[in-house]
Order: C-alpha cells, then structure tokens, then sequence
C-alpha cells in the first residue's frame, strides 16, 4: 500500500508544556486507524497539526510526499486530508439540504456568477443521493440546531467526504451519540469510506467502537506514540493497559463481543 500521510518527529510546545513530541507515523491507503489516549494525551493536537488547524513547533509532515508544514485547512482540504470535529462543525441555522448544498459548492470549487441559485437539477440530485447514502433523508429539509446528536455528526462526516479525500481524520465520531445509535453510525461512515477508498483515523474513547471498526491502533500517551500496530496487539500492550486504556477492562471480552 502506497504511503499517504507521513509524520517526521513532528512536535508542539505551548510555552513550556510539550503537548505533542516525536511523533513519526505512516498513513497508508484504506487503513483504518485508532487513537485512543486520555485527555491531554496529544491526540487531538497531532490532528490539528496534519489537517493546518495548529503548526507544528517542529517537524515534518508529508502527504503523498509533499511538505504540508503552514498550509492553511481549507488548503490542506484540497489536497485530499479532511476531518470532522467533536462538535460538529455545521450552518446551523440552515437545513440539512442547504448544509449539504454549500458543502458540495466547495468541495467542486463551484464559482457562480453573482445572484445564481446553488440549487439546481443537478445538484439538487446530488444533496439527494448523498442523503439517502448516510441514511439521513429524512431529516432534509430540518433546520441542523434541531437535529439529533447522531444525525449531526452523520451530517458533519458527508460534508467533510464529499471533496472526495484521501485521508479523513475523525475526532470523537461517536461522542454524544445514544448507545442504541453509535454502531449504526459507524457502520454507515465506515461504509461510505471504505466506497471512497479513503484510508481514516479517528480518535475515541470508547473501546467497543475502536475494537470494532479499527485495524490499526494508535495509544497516545504525554503527548508521545506509546504504541502503534494492530488493534488487538496494542490493547493487549502492558503499557498502554496501564497507562492508557486501564488493567480493569475485560480485554477478552471485548474483543469476543465485537468479533
């Protein structure tokens, strides 16, 4: 598999407090990656810093090869790295229709002559489709302040793949979602990613969802890569146990559930 996302002792300082250090990682295509770690921990520093939401103090970052040091996100986007937040990132005084028509807008670079109409046959076909891919046409013409947590990230993650990325990095996709919603969630994103082809990281705190959808683990740990392989080699990690995910979880069973 081809190297996307590559990460050269890749740091950040805040003053004195290191938040994010050596951190040496390769992405490659149609990977499915964990970050798990608790608070503070560096992962969502060592997101910000590959999608040019945060500069690294020091460090490389290469994707497919090319330096993407002070690029800023919408800049990164284009290249082909998108993400969604923890709080989804949405116009939320407009209807899904329209977040999904803006989205689209962008992500095809579309520039309309002053006064035309975003809505058209075509377009209007494609708010359509996307919609009924995430399972969310229901909600289409409802304004986002008043949809549900699960429907607004499943909102968040269409928007962010509609520019059709390469890598797409997911903070806390499951956060805020009712426990009866979160595997139909994740069952409905990593569908469409694995569609796109796209390789995915996505941090979370739940270990049934990381067990269940990812391949590859990734255990931050004071701002540092503690351990980094399959899944099911780095829970069983005696140092990630300890200082990460804790020796009270029932590994064994865990692992049977989501098998």
């Amino acid at each position: 598999m081809s190297v996307l996302l590559e990460t050269r002792d890749l740091a950040r300082n805040f003053g004195a407090v290191t938040a994010a250090a050596d951190i040496n990682v390769q992405i490659s295509a149609g990977e499915i990656v964990g970050i798990i770690g608790s608070n503070g921990a560096g992962k969502t520093t060592f997101i910000n810093m590959v999608t040019g939401y945060l500069e690294p103090s020091s460090g490389e970052i290469l994707f497919q090869g090319k330096s993407m040091v002070g690029m800023p996100p919408r800049q990164v986007m284009r290249a082909g790295m998108c993400r969604s937040f923890q709080v989804a990132q949405l116009f939320s005084e407009l209807s899904v229709n329209e977040n999904i028509l803006i989205a689209l807008s962008m992500a095809e670079n579309i520039r309309l002559p002053f006064f035309s109409p975003l809505k058209t046959k075509e377009t209007e076909a494609r708010v359509k489709s996307v919609l009924a891919e995430y399972g969310i046409s229901e909600f289409a013409d409802e304004s986002v302040m008043t949809l549900p947590q699960g429907v607004r990230k499943l909102l968040d993650i269409a928007m962010a793949l509609l520019s059709g990325p390469k890598v797409l990095l997911l903070d806390e996709p499951t956060s805020g979602v009712a426990i009866e919603d979160k595997y139909d969630l994740m069952d409905t994103v990593m569908k469409a990613v694995k569609q796109s082809g796209a390789a995915i990281l996505f941090v979370e705190h739940d270990m049934d969802i990381v067990v269940r959808y990812s391949t590859r683990l990734m255990a931050f740990y004071d701002g540092r890569v503690l351990a980094d392989g399959p899944t099911s080699e780095v829970i069983k990690n005696e140092k990630v146990k300890k200082l990460v995910i804790g020796n009270h979880l029932d590994l064994e069973e865990l692992e049977a559930v989501n098998a």
